[in-house]
């Protein structure tokens, strides 16, 4: 198991803490939290906690939004064929989805296609053009996809198919000479705010359709999707993003389209309770797993459908699509660790590249995740697909793995995605040479520093100090994800209240309290269950690196501790190991950490109050 540093986020100006947390009326715990995020002052805190959506940017701010516009209208008073083109994850599904039904209440003629992932492939290909072709549509509008599709383009209008591309990846060197490309990364777009998901792009082309035609509200209603998708792609949760994801899971709590619901209740899920860490853990893989092993064309219909019925239905093949890829999982990760130990050597090699023939492409990118978490090395999966090496890269915050596959463009037939994620493709015999390039540019770029995973601690504080206000307060810096993340806190000199259990395969249910003090707080640690004895012991004292999160309890939010890391020292020792003083300090853990649940978001209700819904007692 990996030893993690445990590093304190500095605070620099500890006055304008304390300005802050006075105009407030917060803690400065919960103001130096604010100035991680760069909130500084009463009317930025105020927005980041009010957010509303006139904070919106204007979709025609995109380059190419007015003639994409336009030309959807056009197709719709002409009556033309439109094709909306998606991808087979969840940020595509839902993006097609969003589009398509928006255009069909518009009164458009309009189907939609996503490519299957074993016969068609990922992206935009000349065989599923040719299929677009047949269907007789004249405008083909791509969603979460067709950044790079530069000849596919090309294609499509040699056979009279003209393209709308809304995608939100990288953009290669060149851009698909299509009739429209939205995209906020494209080098000549002003857009205010780059990092949109797929179906935040879909969202604005909709957006400028609906201003366009006199009728600015019409989107707002698929604000869930939009929502999903951001949580799911893992897209920065700022700015608008934060406005979009915020409102639509508002939506889904207060009206659950039939599918949603569905899923929802198959996962034990409350209307009124979703946030996105659920999206991310419990309903994402369930919409993804119809695109990982069968038709993606499943988690379209359980977005669209308004029959609850069907969606049930619906629902329940979606969970058994979700049984059989955790069991392809497991194989796959079982096979994927005999194969480093065969290619690699961990002291040498700072990048793991593995192929073999027979992996399933549709969980090769989990279990190249799962790869990265245990041995913190960017890591690069690929089976074999009609005689062609296919797969996915994914990586450590230190290391751009896009720039990486650019490095070794010249050995590739395909490549695509952003810093920390990719797919690519490549001709078999080139994998050794690949393999050895790789790794050759990750020795150059990675230092030994970078492969000790580091928890990043937001603040030190005491168990005490976690009131039912600071909690309120806590609460409404959802929803968190990247770049807003659930803050982490270290408390010290802790001590078991004398419950101690260990429960499913290796997780730690515990009772927790400080410096004698009555009061008892829930925790668990996943994959910390190896700790029992040493937890139980009568002398243990623990210091604790968590995040705090609302579980059930008397049908009421209770906070419960989610244990990041933990170290355990005996109560003889004069003091802890870890006595972290100074901010920036850089620490050391012992106990492991958890992986997917990490980013959870179990967000809970607000309290009652003005702009922090605070309240004032304690």
């Amino acid at each position: 198991m990996l030893t993690k540093q445990w590093k304190i986020r500095p605070v620099r100006d500890e006055l304008e803490v304390r300005l802050l947390a006075d105009s407030l009326n917060i803690s400065e715990v919960l103001a130096k939290l604010l100035i991680h995020r760069n909130i500084r002052t009463f009317p930025q805190a105020k927005y980041f906690f009010k957010p509303d959506l006139e904070g919106l940017h204007s979709p025609f701010l995109m380059y190419g939004m007015r003639t994409a516009a336009r030309r959807v209208i056009k197709a719709i008073t002409s009556n033309e064929k439109i094709l909306v083109y998606g991808d087979y994850d969840v940020d595509g599904t839902c993006s097609t989805a969003l589009m398509f039904m928006f255009l069909k209440e518009l009164g458009a003629n309009v189907q939609f296609f996503i490519p299957n992932r074993l016969r068609d492939g990922y992206g935009i290909t000349n065989s599923s053009i040719d299929y677009v072709h047949e269907m007789g549509a004249t405008l083909m509008i791509s969603v979460d996809c067709g950044i790079t599709a530069v000849e596919e383009t090309e294609y499509a209008k040699s056979l009279g198919i003209q393209m709308i591309i809304c995608d939100h990846h990288q953009p290669g060197e060149v851009l698909p000479e299509a009739l429209a490309v939205l995209d906020p990364l494209q080098p000549n777009c002003n857009y205010p705010f780059k990092y949109l998901s797929g179906a935040g792009v879909a969202f604005k082309l909709a957006q400028a359709v609906a201003a366009l035609i006199g009728n600015q509200q019409l989107p707002m209603k698929y604000l869930d999707l939009v929502a999903m998708a951001g949580a799911a792609d893992i897209v920065p949760l700022i700015d608008e993003n934060r406005i979009l994801v915020m409102y639509g899971l508002e939506l889904i709590n207060k009206a659950p389209r039939p599918g949603l619901l569905a899923l929802m209740r198959s996962t034990r899920i409350e209307p009124g309770q979703l946030n996105a860490g659920q999206v991310v853990f419990s309903i994402a893989p369930r919409i993804n797993a119809a695109g990982r092993l069968s038709d993606a064309g499943i988690a379209v219909e359980i977005l669209m459908t308004d029959d609850y019925k069907r969606a049930e239905e619906l629902s329940k093949m979606l969970e058994s699509e979700n049984i059989e890829r955790r069991k392809l999982d497991e194989e796959t990760m079982n096979s994927a660790l005999e194969e480093v130990l065969r290619v690699h050597d961990l002291e040498q090699d700072m990048a793991l590249v593995l192929h073999e023939e027979e992996w399933h492409p549709g969980v090769i990118g989990i279990v190249a995740s799962r790869l990265v978490e245990l041995y913190y090395r960017p890591t690069v999966m690929l089976t074999t697909i009609d005689g062609v090496a296919k797969g996915s890269a994914r990586s450590i915050p230190t290391f751009n793995i896009y720039e990486a596959l650019q490095q070794c463009a010249d050995l590739l037939n395909h490549y695509g995605g952003h810093q920390a994620a990719a797919g690519l493709s490549i001709d078999i015999e080139n994998i050794p040479e690949f393999r050895r390039r790789f790794n050759k540019f990750a020795r150059e770029k990675i230092t030994d520093d970078d492969l000790v995973p580091q928890i990043e601690i937001d603040a030190k504080i005491k168990l005490s100090e976690i009131t039912p206000k600071f909690l309120r307060v806590l609460h409404q810096f959802a929803p968190f994800g990247p770049d807003n993340p659930r803050p982490v806190f270290l408390s010290q000199g802790v001590v078991s209240s004398g419950f101690v259990k260990k429960v499913g395969h290796n997780h730690l249910l515990l009772q927790l309290r400080q410096n004698g003090s009555e009061k008892i707080f829930d925790a668990i640690g996943f994959d910390l269950g190896h700790l029992e004895a040493k937890v139980r012991d009568r002398g243990a004292k623990f210091d604790l690196v968590y995040t705090i999160e609302n579980t059930g309890k008397d049908c009421k939010p209770h906070p419960q501790l989610r244990i990041k890391d933990i170290k355990i020292y005996s109560s003889s020792s004069s003091s802890s190991s870890f006595s972290a003083d100074k901010e920036g300090e850089v620490l050391t853990g012992n106990g492991g950490g958890i992986g997917a649940g990490d980013l959870s978001d179990n967000s809970g209700g607000n309290g009652a109050g003005n702009i922090l819904n605070s309240g004032d007692e304690d």
